[in-house]
């Protein structure tokens, strides 16, 4: 038996008038997912735990079924153990992602684009590499990461800020986020200088002739220490592998044990190579008990408020992914236990996410049991307000069909 979670990130979204009312899943073309819907059973479940914000790492966690509540430690420490980083016992690793900031407003700070237009790696890596050349010290170094994805190591206390998401605040007026890192003398240095590499780095001048954002600024969240975490095999007595494009995904499948797999050409947008994912999960398949893909793309359309895009990400998250790994597996005579899910919701008109209860549908390859006859979206007829999976725990003992062990 082969084991699948299938993760379109950011899928989940509420009403919007100008499609009729219905959702961008509800809109989009998705056969894969509805047919396995149909046939399968389907749950709500609640991947935020009361008093934790709704982020990917949060709600992933509990997707691969550990309790926020006794795991989480932050998001960075769990994106540089993707990187290959050993945090020390002093040592707090924080998310620096490359944004792009107006300041043209005096004493008014505006958050504009917290990914800087999608930054390629190359840019983005150039851009690093400068700052970790002319702004570390005893204390900051930087590490290169994906596109807009890095993380910076702080070694020692760091003031507490109450840093925030640079994607819960698109478009907004960010000066009172900003205002809390220039309360330290060591953390304002830091910004003061990085502003200065970035706004005369050619990569950016180059951006700006191109009328692309420019990367002019770091905006620093996530932190924390290194998680302790069982792996999944200690649990469960499985082996797997984690195929995703983000390095907070990688991180999690580093801390619970499975076979991170690198696609080239896998970006966490749009234009990703959805082809080798589908690849690499039948690959992984072919010894290994477990795999879970994630695909990044509905999540990222969601928070630049793109409806048309979102649909796209959803439709090629279902025909590049659902639907060519089905199929591989059922030409294979495999049998399998398949789970398609979300994290969260992202919602077009809020542009940041939720912690509502996700819809999931689990599909037996046997079908031994009767399905829900209805397509998969969060309007599960029959459920509503009813959280069948209210723990970290229940959807990956429901998929295997079996309880953990006491370990």
């Amino acid at each position: 038996m082969k084991y699948l979670i299938l993760v379109g990130d950011g899928m989940g979204d509420l009403p919007i008038a100008e499609i009729g009312n219905r959702t961008p899943l509800q809109t989009a073309a998705t056969p894969a997912m509805d047919e396995l819907c149909r046939k399968g059973q389907v749950f709500l479940n609640r991947t935020v735990p009361e008093g934790f914000p709704p982020g990917s790492d949060v709600a992933n966690l509990s997707l691969l079924g550990y309790r926020p509540q006794k795991y989480y430690t932050g998001r960075a420490p769990l994106e540089a153990a993707a990187m290959g980083i050993d945090l020390k016992s002093d040592e707090t690793a924080f998310r620096c992602n490359m944004v792009t900031l107006d300041f043209s407003v005096p004493d008014h700070v505006r958050m504009i684009d917290f990914s800087a237009g999608h930054i390629s790696n190359r840019e983005s890596h150039a851009l690093i590499a400068s700052l970790e050349e002319k702004c570390a010290t005893d204390v900051f170094h930087f590490k290169p990461g994906v596109s807009y994805r890095h993380i910076l190591i702080v070694k020692g206390p760091y003031p507490e800020m109450g840093t925030a998401p640079p994607h819960d605040h698109t478009d907004q007026d960010v000066t009172h986020l900003w205002n809390r890192y220039l309360t330290d003398p060591g953390w304002a240095t830091l910004l003061a200088g990085s502003r200065r590499v970035l706004d005369n780095h050619p990569a950016n001048v180059q951006r700006i002739k191109e009328g692309k954002n420019p990367a002019n600024c770091i905006w620093l969240w996530g932190e924390g220490r290194p998680p302790s975490m069982p792996t999944l095999r200690q649990r469960f007595g499985i082996s797997g592998s984690m195929i995703s494009a983000v390095d907070l995904l990688k991180g999690l499948g580093v801390n619970a044990g499975l076979t991170v797999v690198d696609v080239p050409g896998a970006t966490g947008y749009l234009d990703t190579n959805y082809q080798g994912k589908a690849q690499a999960a039948l690959d992984a398949l072919r010894t290994q008990d477990f795999v879970f893909v994630h695909v990044e793309a509905p999540d990222e359309t969601g928070h630049q408020g793109l409806l048309d895009k979102k649909i796209q990400a959803i439709e090629e998250f279902d025909s590049k992914i659902v639907a060519p790994i089905i199929k591989g597996l059922r030409d294979r005579g495999d049998d399998f236990r398949v789970a398609v899910t979300m994290d969260h919701f992202t919602p077009i008109s809020l542009r940041t996410h939720t912690s509502d209860p996700v819809p999931v549908c689990i599909y037996d390859s046997r079908e031994t049991s009767p399905g829900s006859g209805q397509p998969f979206s969060e309007k599960i007829r029959g459920l509503a307000g009813i959280v069948l999976f209210s723990d970290g725990e229940q959807l990956i003992e429901c998929l295997l069909e079996r309880k953990e062990n006491d370990q």
